[in-house]
């Protein structure tokens, strides 16, 4: 079950975290995947070359979703070297984090050029090759926070709120070609982001978590490999939660 055998995906942040972790495991079901990084370029090569160590198929893509001329390029690129484009995983983002009072105004256009509109030209490109083939899956990376918010990330929500309004009007324009739009909404993961976190906050966080602990890489990448699967050919305009209870 959830083979990928022939399909070629793109994991945007493939290069650590739940990126890394997605890539590695679409491969293992039989993906190419291409690898994107913006400057991480060894960690990326370290995740292509471990793919293709186990048997897998992997390439890597240097490209700044928040640019929109590169991401255009890079992804028609892709399609031209590997003549179909299968799955779309924007996970790209990054977290500015503050009180609103203090957001300025440089980090509203950060995090929205990044979370949103990187996202948004990804899947615009990949729907010309999706409609061609009349076939596609698109799978977006939001966070709980975007549903529940959070003391101190009313901007960061904000993106991952319009990520989650965004997926499900794809999901409603693109439902006639046979392409459906997902959303994968992490809790409290262990990735690079919470390493910098001490003790006593990462207890506090747990203790609001009803299976108290903190979520893994795999475990959200699990869930994005069942959505890029054709097992998951009739689930389209939905938030899959991978937040341990955290928000139900």
């Amino acid at each position: 079950m959830f083979r990928l055998d022939g399909k070629v995906a793109l994991v945007t942040g493939g290069s650590r975290g739940i990126g890394r972790a997605t890539a590695e495991a679409m491969a293992a079901q039989g993906a190419t995947v291409i690898v994107n990084y913006v400057r991480g370029e060894a960690a990326a090569r370290e995740v292509a070359d471990g793919i293709i160590a186990k048997g897998g198929k992997a390439e890597i893509a240097g490209f700044d979703v928040a640019d929109t001329p590169a991401t255009e390029k890079a992804l028609e690129a892709i399609v031209k070297a590997q003549g179909r484009f299968d799955i779309l995983v924007a996970n790209a983002g990054i977290a500015i984090d503050g009180l609103l009072l203090r957001v300025k105004d440089e980090d509203l256009d950060k995090l929205f050029a990044t979370n949103v509109k990187g996202a948004l030209t990804c899947a615009r490109v990949a729907s010309r090759t999706m409609m061609r083939a009349k076939t596609g899956r698109m799978i977006f990376l939001s966070s709980v926070v975007g549903e529940m918010g959070n003391t101190g990330q009313t901007a960061y929500a904000a993106t991952k709120a319009a990520i989650i309004g965004a997926a499900k009007s794809i999901a409603r324009e693109y439902a006639g070609r046979n392409i459906t739009s997902n959303v994968v909404a992490p809790g409290f993961i262990e990735t690079d982001m919470t390493h910098g976190m001490n003790d006593a906050a990462k207890e506090y966080i747990n203790k609001q978590i009803p299976l108290g602990r903190t979520g893994t890489a795999a475990e959200v990448a699990a869930a994005c490999v069942y959505l890029a699967s054709d097992e998951a050919s009739y689930v389209t305009g939905q938030v899959l939660r991978v937040n341990g209870g955290m928000y139900v």
